[in-house]
């Protein structure tokens, strides 16, 4: 469909269930994976290091791709692109279930990731092309309780299976719903696309590759590496200098692969600003939490899945909520209000002890997911919705690319500001404990070593979260300074020279 028609049309609710099917059982792959690491280290005998390669080469794939999927969105039809990410994400999820070394693991969870790494652009810009901004925050509510129903669900079935079944059926469980969805996708989508004569410039695609996967890799190898590894500071570096140089070569392209024009809209520069920030803060608890709760409290996995439970469904279940209250309100109230409860929350984090009750730590998280869940979606959708229809692939392929940036960058300072305060507070507490236990048995003398390792870890964690609570505290700032917006209708003669970008015509059989 056309603008024209969106805007009185019913919206293509087929083809929007058969996207957020795909999208989902793509994120819950995801989340199922992290619990089942250390299953994963013992089973293929692999070190910390080298597993942790399923979750940044996934991310790396990701941060590669899509940029580029602002430009394949314009190119090709959504049937065509929805069919080639299931394909890739089908094939990548049964070579991993098949995987008896790491390679195989590995190789099948990139095909994974880059499916994934199509599937979230493309349902989100079908969903800003499907429904007029008036409307926008509704549905948008919608498609985030779908998706957030997989990090809801996800790591406590994952603790199950792990814990009653080998690793490989996460896999196994996954490649039939992924079959069926990819052939469901194949007999539903029937949309219609104009051909649009537009080519993908090798030179922006190789320099987007280099500059957002060095700085992805760098970011995310220095929280094991160091800041100081020469890999770390070099591809930073080098994925820095390619980067800008990306940037000048698109605002030099008639036709740019990924359009950093969308930053001249204040709106969606504020709100990209505020995603950024808020992903580094989230990052705290995602990472910070589960090494408190299993290796210093000794939770099962099961039990640590269960804890982050009552939170990832209050994120789900009050997605379509903020999505009526930013129709009605604007992103702006809901922003204040979320970042408030998570700055707060996510300082009281930074308080726990080995005493700290199990029944808290879940109040505690449910509350502080209350709050995100306020601000990502109303501030993305605030964002976007002052982008010229032209702009929707490029805005949500930026999003998408920022919000895997900011993870890196925040997973890295949190996880350095940890290692290095655990190990100030180590030489502290030995200093004060062991110089006291001269005369002391060697049992006794390993116990207490013992103890002033965990107490720590523990107050490292703790300064990382209060580090934490201080990046969530700029993201409030900056939320004071939202206005709603409103779509920016280019004239035409502002149009560059480049051909019209047409609409997919969506259709439902």
């Amino acid at each position: 469909m056309d603008q024209s028609e969106i805007k009185t049309g019913r919206p293509p609710f087929g083809i929007l269930a058969v996207l957020m099917i795909g999208a989902f059982i793509s994120f819950l792959n995801n989340t199922l994976l992290n619990v089942a690491l250390p299953s994963i280290m013992a089973d293929l005998q692999v070190e910390t290091a080298t597993v942790q390669w399923l979750t940044t080469g996934y991310m790396l794939v990701n941060g590669i791709l899509i940029p580029a999927t602002a430009f394949l969105i314009q190119k090709y039809s959504v049937r065509r692109l929805f069919l080639t990410a299931m394909l890739l994400f089908t094939v990548g999820t049964f070579v991993a279930g098949l995987a008896h070394v790491f390679p195989m693991l590995l190789a099948g969870r990139m095909l994974q990731a880059s499916g994934s790494a199509i599937m979230m652009p493309l349902l989100m810009n079908v969903m800003l092309v499907s429904f007029p901004v008036e409307k926008r925050g509704t549905a948008m509510g919608v498609f985030g309780l779908i998706l957030m129903a997989a990090p809801a669900i996800g790591p406590t079935l994952s603790g199950w299976i792990v814990e009653h079944y080998d690793w490989r059926m996460l896999f196994h469980f996954v490649t039939p719903i992924a079959v069926v969805v990819l052939l469901t996708g194949f007999f539903l989508l029937k949309d219609k696309k104009e051909k649009v004569d537009i080519h993908l410039d090798l030179i922006s695609l190789v320099l987007s590759s280099i500059g957002f996967g060095g700085l992805l890799y760098g970011f995310s190898s220095a929280g094991n590496k160091g800041w100081d590894h020469p890999l770390v500071y070099l591809t930073i570096v080098i994925g820095a200098i390619s980067l800008i140089t990306f940037i000048s070569r698109q605002s030099k392209l008639q036709i740019p692969m990924l359009n950093f024009k969308v930053f001249q809209y204040p709106m969606f520069a504020l709100s990209s600003s505020i995603t950024m920030v808020l992903n580094m803060a989230m990052f705290s608890g995602m990472l910070l939490l589960p090494i408190y709760v299993q290796t210093i409290r000794g939770i099962t996995p099961f039990d640590a899945g269960l804890l982050m439970l009552p939170g990832a469904l209050t994120m789900a279940v009050m997605s379509p909520i903020t999505g009526k209250l930013f129709d009605k309100y604007g992103g702006r109230v809901l922003a204040i209000i979320g970042l408030s409860i998570t700055v707060i929350t996510t300082y009281l984090f930074s308080t726990l002890t080995t005493e700290t009750s199990y029944s808290f730590l879940m109040a505690l998280n449910t509350v502080r997911m209350l709050g995100i869940s306020m601000v990502m979606m109303p501030v993305s959708t605030n964002g976007l919705n002052q982008l010229p229809a032209r702009f929707y692939p490029h805005g949500t392929a930026m999003n998408n690319t920022l919000n895997q940036v900011s993870g890196a960058i925040g997973t890295a300072l949190l996880v350095t500001v940890m290692s290095t305060r655990q190990q100030t507070h180590a030489t502290r507490i030995a200093e004060s404990t062991l110089n006291n236990a001269a005369g002391q048995p060697t049992a006794a003398l390993v116990e207490m070593q013992q103890q002033v390792a965990m107490t720590a870890m523990l107050e490292g964690i703790n300064d990382a979260l209060f580090v934490s609570s201080l990046i969530a505290i700029v993201a409030l700032i900056l939320a004071f300074f939202i206005k709603r917006a409103k779509q920016d209708e280019e004239p035409l003669e502002k149009e560059s020279a480049a051909p019209t970008r047409v609409e997919p015509k969506l259709a439902e059989s």
